[in-house]
């Protein structure tokens, strides 16, 4: 798993089923990725609809949220329209999980991605990461703190 200071890779994702997203076109602001195992599963609908609630606080340290899953562009508009989430969920799809493997948080044996955070600053370094274990939601607390640090 990539940690702190190491720079984030690059990547383009499909956020909607005609719209890619970059993150290289959100440098001057930081950016907060989420991935997750699954739409859908209990947990991951659980801490996706946490993010949505926490968009203001993460919106006033000038953080872009992305939700990013192996999960069909399909199912993740599917997911995102039920549970009326208000950020983009990107698809690491195909090449399966190859976005994952690059941050280092793939699971080869699942086929999908961990529960991992990464707070990435404005100059497009990882300021904060932390690995989760599947089963647990990780919460918001351990992103503010990492916003608030890079806003000191």
């Amino acid at each position: 798993m990539l940690k702190k200071n190491e720079v984030a890779p690059d990547f383009t994702l499909y956020a909607t089923p005609d719209q890619t997203a970059n993150l290289s076109d959100f440098k001057g602001s930081n950016v907060v990725l989420a991935f997750y195992p699954a739409d859908w599963s209990p947990v991951c609908s659980d801490q996706m609809a946490l993010y949505n609630e926490m968009l203001p606080y993460f919106k006033k340290y000038n953080a872009q949220l992305f939700g990013i899953s192996v999960d069909s562009k399909w199912s993740h508009l599917a997911f995102s329209q039920t549970r009326n989430l208000h950020f983009p969920l990107l698809a690491d799809f195909e090449p399966k999980g190859s976005v994952a493997q690059q941050y280092g948080v793939y699971d080869a044996i699942d086929g999908q991605c961990k529960r991992a955070l990464f707070v990435i600053d404005q100059k497009g370094s990882i300021a904060w990461s932390y690995l989760s274990p599947t089963a647990i939601n990780p919460g918001a607390d351990g992103i503010l703190n990492a916003l608030e640090t890079l806003n000191k």
